[in-house]
């Protein structure tokens, strides 16, 4: 099963909930799904460009490449910039990284480890600071702290369930 492209993805943050603790949750898990999928996926695999797309470890090192994005984002919230900061989205960072010439376990400790940064940043945010906001520069719509955090478990899943069809896609082509 194919998954919709993340630009092509319409975002609802209109919940008012607090669900942060489960966003925190999710964001934690990130690191482990990833270990226990790349356990699974045989290293010849890794750096395969189906079609020229990015490899399983080029999903991984684009993880790495966004989270300062993400630390600098709930900065702009907690100092009430009028707009988050806006990412490349041409994904230049990623593209020139050359992820694929690094030892996949190297890219694991790194995500581990910059995502912990962003764990212990998020860990000190008040209730108060979860709902405050600012203006997502592409989508133009307010963001809360909360919904940023739950756009990065978004965005880590579309990772994973990449790096999922690729191992499927990258298996089946092997058989053949």
């Amino acid at each position: 099963m194919k998954q919709i492209k993340w630009f092509d993805r319409k975002f609802d943050f209109s919940f008012t909930q607090n669900i942060f603790p489960s966003i925190i949750e999710r964001l934690k898990g990130t690191s482990l799904r990833l270990e226990h999928k790349i356990a699974q996926t045989p290293s010849d695999q890794l750096c395969v460009k189906p079609e020229g797309t990015w490899s399983i470890q080029e999903n991984i090192g684009h993880l790495i490449d966004l989270e300062p994005i993400w630390q600098g984002r709930l900065e702009d919230i907690l100092n009430d910039e009028k707009y988050l900061r806006a990412a490349d989205l041409e994904n230049n960072k990623t593209n020139f990284a050359r992820h694929n010439d690094k030892e996949v376990n190297d890219l694991i400790k790194e995500f581990v480890s910059i995502r912990a940064l962003t764990l212990s940043k998020l860990e000190k945010v008040s209730e108060k600071e979860i709902f405050k906001y600012v203006l997502h520069p592409r989508l133009e719509t307010p963001m809360r702290t909360m919904d940023l955090f739950l756009f990065v478990a978004e965005h880590d899943d579309h990772h994973l369930a990449r790096i999922n069809e690729l191992n499927a896609l990258l298996t089946t082509t092997s058989k053949h």
